[in-house]
């Protein structure tokens, strides 16, 4: 069943409104979108991005660089094809934009692997569940007021949602209490709160912020340090009684591997794009097992249910809407948890259409 066809396409996907973070203002979203087929028809999907498209070019090319390594191979050597790549980028680099392209290259040869013998991933990885937690992550952003903040939050619970992520990153420690009570407030004390400081605060002042925050019953802090900062951040674990959630910037389980020695987290997150794919997501969700840590994924909300229905330590996946024009299915959430998709592959398929409706410059 070899691969006879990889082809690439470019889209931008406009955000509602223009939304901010600690560190971050994105308007949209770009995505390079991978399509491989063998010679008996079969298609496989994936899709990775960049924030407001920048050096998206870069990530394409980069895709397309590592097209040889699956053209002329059957898509179930997903092993095989993950380490030759592993070993050519050597003198690439095992981080970034190369590690990017791999989990694309991955997540559509195993797509393809599903859809071959008509079965979900998640079956074919090995199930443990056919539902799974799931939080709201598209909103109660840094650039909200708290009157926006409050609603918002509100209109999470009417769709479903028994847990909500809210943005910090305020100068004043009391701006960001007062976020976090009137979010709290809005919610009532059943409705689980993350909260996320997008790595802005020094040790000292996210161990102040975070016993300020205990009175709430925050569900995790995360990334409350800059994610390089391990040891700043095992201080801020180790200072607060709240769990620390940390990992969604760190690449292959070599990253989760680091932050694991070094005591920096609670509960790991590792990203689809950035951990290199589910080969790679297995590998660094095992690692986390055999210490006895809990994973949660980051982003990728459609395309992680598969690994997440058959990793036994994940404990939830981030619902994020902004990549939901990608495809023709939508997320099912019922009392606060996704199902599954029992639909072959990854159980979703992109639309025909999003180079006319979404295209890269128009």
């Amino acid at each position: 069943m070899p691969v006879v066809r990889f082809q690439t396409s470019l889209v931008v996907l406009p955000l509602a409104k223009p939304i901010g973070t600690a560190i971050h203002s994105i308007r949209s979203v770009g995505c390079v979108l991978l399509e491989i087929e063998t010679d008996q028809g079969v298609v496989g999907q994936s899709y990775i991005f960049t924030i407001n498209a920048d050096r998206l070019g870069a990530f394409d090319e980069m895709v397309r660089g590592l097209s040889h390594f699956v053209i002329g191979r059957d898509p179930c050597d997903t092993g095989a094809i993950w380490s030759d790549i592993w070993n050519e980028i050597n003198a690439t680099g095992h981080k970034g934009v190369t590690v990017a392209a791999m989990a694309a290259i991955d997540v559509a040869c195993w797509d393809a692997v599903g859809r071959s013998i008509g079965l979900p991933l998640h079956k074919l990885f090995g199930a443990c569940r056919d539902r799974i937690d799931t939080y709201a992550s598209s909103g109660l952003w840094l650039s909200y007021s708290v009157d926006e903040l409050q609603a918002e939050a509100s209109s999470f619970i009417s769709q479903g949602f028994t847990a909500m992520k809210l943005r910090l990153g305020m100068e004043r420690i009391q701006d960001d209490i007062e976020r976090v009570a009137k979010v709290r407030e809005a919610v009532g004390p059943d409705v689980r709160l993350l909260v996320d400081a997008n790595q802005k605060f020094s040790p000292k002042h996210a161990i102040a912020l975070g016993r300020r925050m205990e009175p709430f019953d925050i569900t995790w802090f995360e990334e409350p340090v800059i994610t390089h900062n391990r040891r700043g951040s095992a201080e801020v674990r180790a200072a607060l009684d709240m769990p620390i959630a940390t990992g969604e910037t760190e690449y292959t389980r070599y990253g989760i591997k680091d932050l694991i020695d070094a005591r920096a987290g609670d509960i790991l997150m590792p990203d689809l794009q950035r951990i290199g794919g589910y080969t790679e997501f297995a590998k660094a969700a095992a690692l986390s097992a055999a210490h006895d840590l809990p994973v949660s994924t980051h982003f990728f909300t459609e395309q992680s249910l598969a690994i997440a229905a058959a990793t036994a330590n994940c404990i939830s996946v981030e619902h994020t809407d902004w990549f939901s024009p990608l495809f023709n299915e939508e997320p099912e959430i019922v009392a606060g948890q996704i199902l599954v998709p029992d639909r072959p592959g990854t159980g979703f398929t992109l639309a025909a259409d999003l180079l006319k409706r979404f295209p890269l410059r128009s």
